[in-house]
């Protein structure tokens, strides 16, 4: 069991995914919008985790859906 101090040792670990709910928030739409946008083809697939089948997205897929919102 690491205590505090051993933690705030630790170096940061960058988030390399992001789950669709912070992705949205990212962009500045709701989560549904999110996925009724991917549904209907504005927005490609997103990339799925392979154990959990949960939508998982990359700092590059965020930046793609700004370009395509018109955001970037």
């Amino acid at each position: 069991m690491q205590t505090q101090r051993n933690l705030e040792k630790a170096p940061a670990m960058q988030k390399q995914y992001f789950s669709a709910q912070e992705a949205a928030k990212l962009l500045g739409i709701s989560k549904q919008t999110l996925l009724r946008y991917e549904a209907k083809k504005i927005f490609p697939k997103s990339k799925r985790n392979p154990i959990n089948k949960r939508r998982e997205y990359t700092a590059e897929d965020i930046e793609k859906l700004k370009k395509i919102l018109g955001r970037a």
